[in-house]
């Protein structure tokens, strides 16, 4: 370009920073200058990333949210609740986009030489939403929510590792634990841990946390509208000043929305239109690879699931390359039965993959001794976009090896509550955690309320305590190792694929470096994300 040209680049930049260029005409004139598509679409979104603005009404369309689903956080378990949670309370510590544990609620946290004791300092200025001002008081009940023999959280296995929990002044918490936990500060990211009022020796969720919005209107599953907390502690954050968070479980009706300005960013976009809302002037596709991962549970104390053979069986006969091709069309990587996945730190790429193989099934199901049964496998595609097409992919590839799968469709609307781990062999979707000790104890520790295959395995359990107090980094990633065989050859869970998270915005919004622990910036939008 002439000099002339690199001006007036330069003033259509401040134009779109300024908010009076949209970037369907940016994009049309910097192409006039010879600028080429892809570059100019990254000029523009860079513009936007530099230049926060307040104000505004911010529409959200996710293929999460049920009827029966609250914000207690005890209970929440879709990215919906999870996007709501975030946008009510905060947690003590935050997931940076790089990846990096940065302060929250919580300014600065250390440990004892053997990482059993944590100890916690607190902001002294935070509000929450009905106006109380935060002190150790309301962390250490909001800690103790998930613990207790009564306690139904589903963070209670994580927290069961907490002795206990006391004040060392009004801004400062000391958390003892059972065992040394390296990355434990890590669990105080998750949304089930957010932050709120201690009121009759327990917490007052209902009134919300700290967060950066207040809810005005909520009907499950269907959306929630909020409005921005005046009093928010937090600057540079909760841009919007009001937000519309709408529950669109079918993907068709998340394309329509967005392609017809209805929403203005969806997730869980249909991998099969991504070209075509790619070439929309008005939109943006963008995506990351992170620990999200499509599985199919089978309850190991349920039979015929509590056969071994027929588990194997199963394993052998799908075809996981075909359905990473044909279900995520290349956005994602063929996974190993185990949720441990290339974006964690102690992935172990050097554990044999299991493949596709008719002949293997064959023999197993023979030797399971279950003769010519059919097996119901219960999906929907709430529990992933093209959930319903994988099960027939499924169905397809075990039936060359005599294998019968009966593709019994559920409606989207209380899939969660119904089906997920009520059914004995169904679809389902992990989002993935942080680290390996969370997701491992999540999903897969002996009596977690979310696992869902029902794995029991005193070794393997003996491995996930030393695993987590384990300092020394290669012995450390030997135990993950070990423990990710033992789901692949024993577990329960079919884990066909990893998944890139897929998201589309219009050109009504924009943000920063994101994160993509989770689709949704890590589930952080609504505090992250502005409009233009």
């Amino acid at each position: 370009m002439t000099n002339f040209d690199e001006k007036h680049a330069q003033w259509l930049l401040s134009q779109a920073k300024s908010g009076r260029m949209s970037r369907r005409e940016f994009l049309g004139r910097t192409s006039a200058l010879g600028i080429a598509l892809t570059a100019s679409s990254s000029l523009f979104s860079d513009a936007m990333a530099a230049t926060p603005k307040k104000g505004g009404h911010m529409r959200l369309g996710m293929g999460h949210g049920a009827t029966t689903d609250t914000l207690n956080p005890a209970t929440i378990e879709n990215g919906a609740q999870w996007v709501a949670a975030y946008g009510v309370a905060n947690t003590l510590v935050e997931l940076s986009p790089k990846g990096e544990l940065v302060p929250a609620l919580a300014t600065e946290w250390s440990a004892s030489d053997d990482a059993k004791t944590w100890t916690f300092k607190l902001r002294n200025d935070v509000e929450f939403h009905n106006g109380k001002t935060m002190t150790s008081e309301d962390v250490i009940a909001s800690i103790n929510f998930h613990r207790g023999e009564d306690s139904k959280s589903i963070g209670k296995v994580i927290m069961d590792a907490v002795t206990d929990v006391r004040a060392d002044g009004p801004n400062t918490v000391v958390v003892e634990l059972s065992g040394g936990n390296a990355d434990f500060p890590f669990n105080f990211n998750e949304a089930i841990f957010g932050i709120y009022p201690a009121k009759d020796n327990g917490i007052d969720w209902a009134s919300g946390g700290s967060g950066g919005y207040k809810v005005v209107n909520a009907d499950p599953g269907v959306r929630y509208d909020f409005e921005r907390n005046p009093n928010y502690w937090k600057d540079g954050n909760a841009h919007a000043d009001t937000i519309e968070l709408l529950t669109l479980a079918d993907s068709n009706a998340r394309n329509s929305a967005i392609l017809t300005g209805a929403v203005d960013v969806i997730d869980q976009v249909d991998l099969k239109t991504v070209d075509l809302l790619a070439r929309a002037p008005n939109l943006t596709v963008e995506e990351g690879a992170g620990p999200l991962h499509y599985v199919f549970p089978m309850q190991m104390k349920t039979a015929p699931f509590d056969n071994l053979h027929l588990r194997k069986a199963l394993k052998f006969a799908i075809d996981r390359e075909d359905m990473v091709q044909k279900i995520l069309l290349g956005h994602g990587v063929v996974g190993n039965d185990n949720p441990i996945g290339p974006s964690y730190r102690y992935y172990a790429s050097d554990i044999e993959q299991t493949m596709y193989d008719p002949d293997k099934a064959r023999h197993h199901m023979e030797k399971s001794g279950l003769g010519d049964i059919t097996i119901p496998l219960r999906v929907a595609d709430a529990a992933f976009a093209g959930a319903v097409d994988a099960a027939q992919l499924y169905q397809a590839s075990a039936a060359k090896a005599g294998i019968k799968i009966d593709v019994v469709r559920e409606p989207n609307d209380g899939y969660w509550s119904n089906v997920w781990n009520k059914k004995p062999w169904c679809a389902s979707y992990w989002g993935g955690y942080t680290t390996e000790d969370t997701m491992l104890t999540t999903g897969y520790a002996a009596g977690a309320a979310w696992n869902d295959t029902q794995w029991d395995n005193p070794k393997f359990d003996q491995l996930l305590v030393a695993a987590r107090a384990e300092l020394d980094s290669a012995k450390r990633a030997e135990m993950y190792r070990d423990m990710q065989i033992m789901l692949r050859d024993d577990g329960g869970v079919i884990a066909p694929m990893f998944a890139t998270a897929v998201t589309a915005r219009t050109d009504k919004i924009a943000h920063g470096e994101q994160s993509w622990v989770r689709a949704f910036d890590g589930r952080r939008i609504m505090e992250r994300w502005w409009m233009v």
